[in-house]
């Protein structure tokens, strides 16, 4: 296949490629030029192996909305492993439909169900749902699928490591076999090849290499801040850099027009991308971005698709990416044509565990700073209009104002007029008053590297007990076997009759519950995390009872 480098290429409609033209996409990514086509030309089923962040959804959701017709009838059901994928797969498709009202409904736990009901019951054309609330509407009778003509299981071996492969074979007995199926995962392991030789009939298979998962020349870090001290953190950070020329990427549209504003009403030359800008402001203002009248952009994942700036000094996550790949696409965008940048992460302590997890799955290496105290800005503020001036002076780019100092001069003392043109010129930058206060992170000390709910633990809960012939050591043991983990780090064992507790770092905890996800009984992992009401499970010492002699 020649190489495609415009959506007008792939065969869509002009209403299509208008929709296309307002999101400001620029060119297909990989998986889009080969997946569109062959959805709309061919009648095969697809298997598609794409990592996340790769433009699936748009690779799958532009040719269905072209072919899916405004009937009141189920035509399309995408199945994600998570609320939080469902909900992103559905406001992507929504951002994608042209004029025609094609009813689109996220489908998850977790969320009242009589919303859920009143729509189905009004009719949906899109469903996009978790295997679990898909299920709960089929055995109630309030959606059906036997009139599909697409059905997407979206990043399956994420639902196949969270055990709902049987939900899904549940879900595709009910649906008619003249539907298309299409697959998308980054990894094939041979229970998601048994499921599609299963239910799939002939299908084509594409493949998009993974991207690197590393940036050489963009240095990563992070900040731990309260949720409501963001904004006050983000402006430090910007008045202590010495160049900051940014795309902060937040997560609803709402935050970044929010950001935009606030940071403008601080004096900042700032502004918002989201998908409720029109595309003539659009382009206007990534033009005075692109030039640098604007230097800090505040923009959703979604907006900020096929921006190509060189430049960017920094890029920041005012909210945590939602996966590993999304942290790499975003943080791609500095530290490029060899120019070293930084990639700036806030996360609250409750997200810790999350930014532990794209770390270790994107190779990064993010290291923790702390918030600049004001003191330091004030300082770092007067050193750098000493340069700026001492600069001037060596430059003597000063002769135009040489008549006026003159003048001030014959009245006042030198460090007088010096002092009051700076006072003229800075106003209050020197004052600590310009800046709020940040309070500490609950909990924390300057010495804690794990999130503060648990001193840095996560509390495990392991199926084996007294009855299986386990003791403190056996199990700390068998869990250094299976995963090379120091046995110092696995801390507070406590057995019991049927089961045990222990309590290990956040790192390490993944590790295990990873390690044993296949090796309980009745095909339940054999360690999770501990539910809240687990964890405050005495002993029960009735039968157990010594002797005293």
């Amino acid at each position: 296949m020649d190489k495609i480098n415009n959506f007008d290429e792939l065969g869509l409609s002009d209403e299509i490629l208008e929709v296309i033209k307002k999101k400001g996409f620029e060119k297909p990514s990989p998986i889009q030029t080969l997946t569109i086509p062959l959805l709309l030309t061919n009648e095969k089923d697809i298997i598609g192996q794409a990592q996340t962040g790769t433009g699936k959804t748009a690779a799958f959701g532009l040719p269905i909305i072209e072919n899916t017709e405004n009937n009141g009838i189920t035509q399309v059901l995408v199945l994600a492993p998570t609320r939080e994928l469902a909900i992103q797969v559905a406001e992507e498709m929504m951002s994608l439909r042209t004029n025609r009202e094609i009813g689109i409904l996220p489908v998850y736990g977790g969320q009242p169900i009589e919303g859920q009901l009143r729509r189905l019951k009004r009719g949906v054309e899109i469903v996009v749902g978790t295997p679990g609330r898909i299920l709960d509407h089929l055995k109630r009778g309030t959606l059906r699928i036997n009139q599909l003509s697409y059905l997407v299981l979206d990043e399956a071996d994420e639902m196949l490591n969270m055990g709902f492969i049987e939900d899904i074979e549940k879900i595709l007995s009910q649906t008619n076999k003249d539907k298309r199926m299409l697959l998308f995962s980054a990894t094939m392991p041979p229970r998601i090849v048994k499921l599609a030789q299963k239910f799939m009939g002939e299908y084509e298979e594409i493949k998009v290499s993974p991207k690197r998962l590393t940036v050489d020349l963009t240095d990563q870090i992070y900040f731990e801040v309260n949720s409501s001290d963001k904004f006050e953190a983000l402006c430090r950070i910007i008045d202590i850099e010495k160049e900051f020329y940014a795309l902060i990427f937040c997560r609803t549209k709402l935050k970044a027009q929010h950001l935009g504003n606030a940071l403008s009403d601080r004096g900042y030359d700032a502004a918002a991308l989201h998908g409720d800008i029109s595309q003539n402001q659009r382009e206007r203002i990534l033009d005075q971005f692109r030039k640098k009248r604007i230097r800090i952009l505040a923009a959703t994942d979604v907006a900020a698709r096929g921006i190509d700036i060189q430049e960017l000094t920094h890029v920041l996550n005012y909210s945590i990416p939602q996966d590993p790949n999304s942290y790499v696409h975003r943080i791609g965008r500095t530290g490029r044509a060899g120019k070293r940048g930084t990639a700036i992460t806030f996360i609250t302590p409750s997200e810790y565990r999350k930014l532990m997890h794209i770390q270790r799955t994107a190779n990064a290496e993010i290291r923790k700073e702390k918030i600049p105290k004001v003191k330091q800005l004030i300082n770092m503020k007067r050193k750098r209009i000493i340069k700026e001036i001492s600069e001037i002076i060596e430059k003597k780019t000063f002769d135009d104002n040489l008549p006026v100092a003159y003048d001030l001069l014959g009245d006042h003392k030198p460090d007088e007029i010096i002092a009051a043109l700076l006072t003229h010129a800075y106003k209050d930058d020197f004052s600590p008053e310009k800046y709020a206060k940040i309070r500490d992170v609950k909990g924390r000390t300057d010495k804690d590297n794990y999130s503060p709910d648990q001193k840095g633990t996560t509390r495990l809960f392991i199926a084996l007990g007294n009855k299986d012939n386990f003791t403190k050591r056996k199990l700390a043991d068998m869990i250094k076997k299976e995963t090379k983990i120091d046995s110092r780090l696995i801390r507070d064992i406590k057995v019991y009759d049927n089961f045990s507790f222990s309590d290990v770092p956040f790192a390490e905890a993944e590790q295990i519950i990873k390690a044993f996800r296949r090796m309980g009984r009745d095909n339940k992992p054999l360690v999770v995390k501990a539910k809240p009401e687990e964890k405050k499970v005495k002993p029960n010492f009735s039968r157990s009872k010594r002797k005293r002699r």
